[in-house]
């Protein structure tokens, strides 16, 4: 008996590239994986953090925010994290437009079609590739987690659920509270 094996080519940095501008994909663990447009809630949520961040890292002139910019961490892994942050001193690795290696702080909102990558491989390859700090959101729980890099491995260090505030260990200072962001 022969058996026949289907090999699936993985997708790297070229072929993401030749995507049309705006294409609503991720390049994850070799495969295009598309993000339909998040709903309303899930827009909202990001904009409330992206805002309160945003504020706070400008009055202290630390760096830049974006929301959901392409971030380039292996030859088969290009994510678009929901907010990212990028410290004065790391700004190098922002090329045309484009984040070129781990970002200081990588925020995601979840959601169904997204959150399985979001807690398992995206967040993998944040840890070992040197994002210093992970939020991740949990909507309908009305939760926040805050993971921080220590020695590569990513430690837990709140879980703020519905109301409170939550504050980032990277950014001295920088804290915000639930009822803002729900």
């Amino acid at each position: 008996m022969v058996m026949l094996t289907e090999t699936i080519e993985k997708k790297t940095v070229s072929d993401y590239e030749e995507l049309p501008e705006g294409a609503p994909y991720q390049l994850i663990n070799g495969e295009l994986v598309m993000n339909p447009a998040p709903h309303f809630f899930h827009q909202r949520i990001i904009a409330r953090l992206t805002t309160h961040l945003n504020l706070f890292v400008e009055k202290h002139n630390l760096g830049d925010v974006a929301v959901s910019p392409d971030v380039y961490l292996s030859e088969t892994d290009i994510f678009q994290p929901d907010i990212v942050f990028v410290s004065n001193e790391r700004l190098n690795l922002i090329v045309e437009g484009r984040v070129k290696g781990a970002p200081d702080l990588a925020i995601e909102v979840l959601s169904p079609s997204t959150g399985y990558y979001d807690l398992s491989h995206k967040k993998n390859l944040y840890e070992s590739s040197g994002v210093k700090e992970y939020w991740i959101v949990y909507p309908q729980e009305e939760t926040i987690e805050v993971c921080e890099n220590v020695a590569g491995e990513f430690h837990q260090i709140a879980r703020v659920k519905r109301q409170g505030n939550v504050a980032s260990k990277l950014l001295q200072g920088f804290s915000v509270k639930l009822a803002d962001i729900f």
